[in-house]
């Protein structure tokens, strides 16, 4: 998965890509000072997201720790507004995953994770 930061006023203007590569983060195409932001929103520290799916009965935020595509997309969405960024996903290059009904009960980022680990 990529993770594409761009400032708000500036949308068709990408100041540089985060690359999720199933154990680290691999910034590309950022000028020096926008590296230095990508890497503080994408530092390997635990962070809180509520928009995680939950165990039945159970209420409020989810403490993500770093190392899974999940923490990844949900530290990008956190921190960006932080550095004066913001970020969008767009598809990684390569193998397309392609449907699987068998594999329906796993949910689509549980799935995307496989596939960028595998």
């Amino acid at each position: 998965m990529l993770a594409e930061f761009f400032r708000a006023d500036a949308p068709d203007q990408p100041v540089g890509r985060a690359a999720w590569g199933g154990a680290e983060v691999v910034i590309e195409d950022a000028g020096s000072q926008d590296e230095q932001r990508i890497r503080r929103i994408l530092r390997r520290t635990p962070v809180v997201s509520h928009d995680e799916p939950r165990a039945p009965g159970t209420s409020g935020p989810t403490v993500l720790a770093p190392g899974s595509l999940r923490w990844f997309a949900a530290a990008a969405r956190a921190r960006a507004p932080a550095e004066g960024l913001s970020v969008r996903f767009v598809p990684s290059t390569g193998d397309r995953m392609g449907f699987d009904p068998a594999g329906l009960y796993r949910r689509f980022d549980e799935q995307a994770d496989l596939r960028e680990r595998g």
